[in-house]
């Protein structure tokens, strides 16, 4: 995996265990999964908690915000409760079909 990914979901991961207990992991997605870098692709990630609203949302963007300043990135993050995230059919199709999950310390377990 890239550096930069790496990196992210290890800023991510920190900054969201921190800040909420229902934290459950990242799922990386898309473009970035082969591990190579990817210029003009964002790097797509779904966030899992126990439970998610508009609130938590909009507490979120700002930590996703700092990421991409920091580290130079575009991130394409979508917040979800794991209910939520199966309701989404087409995003959860791809996302299990090739995406790789990594728990709230940052450690991934491919699906």
């Amino acid at each position: 995996m890239s550096a930069k990914v790496q990196e992210v979901i290890k800023l991510l991961s920190a900054a969201f265990r921190k800040k909420y207990s229902d934290y459950k992991g990242l799922y990386l997605f898309g473009a970035y999964i082969d591990g190579k870098e990817h210029e003009d692709e964002d790097i797509e990630l779904v966030a899992l908690f126990d439970m998610q609203d508009k609130s938590k949302r909009e507490e979120i963007w700002p930590i996703v915000g700092k990421v991409e300043t920091e580290l130079g990135v575009c991130i394409d993050l979508y917040p979800y409760s794991e209910d939520e995230f199966k309701k989404d059919e087409d995003l959860y199709s791809e996302v299990m079909e090739d995406g790789i999950f990594y728990n709230p310390l940052g450690i991934a377990k491919r699906m």
